[in-house]
């Protein structure tokens, strides 16, 4: 075979090698028309020894695959998004896609700006993570058929399909949870603006409604910028409030430890004097003292869902807009405990 030095082999070099011609090379890298198995492996054997990578930029200008994928996310500080980022990109570098991650702070302007940048780019699909505000954007995407799928975002009304945690179930078993200890006072603290939150302040609502629990709407909090800071600030007022909260659920985990923060800075002992209890169970969870309850969703599975579903449409192998909505699960660790009567 011949050694190739420091000089990267082409197209030209496999199909010379292989006794074919350039296009069937091409056919066989992006899998397309009708070649005989026989001719398929030597290809791709004599690939793998050259260790041969397309040029993906040639093959964008030319209008065909470059084999990436953005992940646009609403919030790089939360590390949910990180745990995305992680599972998505694993699967996705399986199935041959390389992925790139876009942090839109939920700002309409930042995130036309990504997508004109991703589109320059000719990113071949386009994962959409939680929340995306600027309407006629998100619209034109559809209208040009760029693939995209949403992860924990849904839009029933847009044909456009998602993988998601069942989050109106999330909220409903934490504060079923919070209802076994005992607490009949707590407080809920959610994103404004986000379905997901929304969902789980409906969870939350039914859950204190089967107990036959009146909704005291004073202790529904939404937030629009979910920090710990501002998690912190809202706690704190909910907490000096002569009718304090025994409990509070924070709809996620950056909102759950700033709830935390805001106990703490008042001396209020957890979980003997306040309850909390978070969602998405992320890292955060285990190093914060005391540790965090959680609702889990399946991140790892969302990832492999969201990136298939992905794929699947970037090769036009599947055109359904499927909707998914995995179970939830309960982590029980420190920060809840039984009410104190006292």
């Amino acid at each position: 075979m011949k050694e190739w030095g420091e000089m990267k082999p082409t197209i030209y070099d496999i199909a010379r090698e292989a006794g074919v011609s350039a296009t069937t090379v091409s056919k066989v890298i992006n899998n397309k028309g009708r070649i005989s198995e026989k001719t398929k492996n030597k290809i791709m054997q004599i690939i793998e020894e050259f260790h041969y990578q397309p040029n993906v930029l040639a093959s964008a200008m030319k209008g065909k695959s470059t084999y990436t994928i953005a992940l646009l996310i609403p919030d790089a500080a939360n590390p949910i998004y990180a745990q995305y980022l992680k599972y998505i990109e694993e699967y996705g570098q399986e199935l041959g896609f390389s992925v790139v991650m876009c942090s839109t702070g939920s700002d309409p302007e930042k995130e036309a700006r990504h997508i004109t940048l991703l589109k320059q780019k000719h990113v071949d699909g386009i994962i959409i993570a939680s929340i995306f505000k600027n309407e006629p954007v998100l619209k034109q995407l559809i209208e040009e058929e760029l693939p995209i799928v949403f992860v924990n975002f849904q839009r029933p009304e847009l044909p456009v399909g998602s993988i998601s945690g069942d989050d109106f179930l999330g909220g409903y078993m934490a504060t079923d949870h919070l209802l076994s200890l005992g607490h009949r006072r707590i407080a809920i603290i959610a994103e404004d603006a986000t379905i997901s939150g929304e969902e789980r302040i409906k969870g939350y609502k039914k859950a204190l409604e089967n107990a036959g629990i009146e909704v005291d709407e004073n202790l529904i909090i939404t937030i629009n910028e979910p920090t710990i800071e501002g998690a912190e600030v809202h706690a704190k007022e909910l907490l000096n409030n002569a009718q304090r909260p025994t409990a509070i659920f924070g709809c996620n985990d950056i909102l759950a430890i700033g709830s935390m923060l805001a106990a703490k800075g008042l001396g209020i002992r957890i979980p003997d004097e306040l309850s909390i209890i978070g969602f998405d169970n992320t890292i955060m969870c285990k190093i914060v003292e005391p540790q965090l309850s959680s609702v889990n969703i399946p991140i790892n599975e969302m990832g492999k869902q969201a990136m298939e579903l992905l794929a699947q449409q970037i090769n036009k192998k599947n055109n359904m807009k499927q909707r998914t909505s995995l179970l939830p699960e309960l982590i029980i660790r420190h920060s809840t405990a039984k009410r104190n009567e006292k």
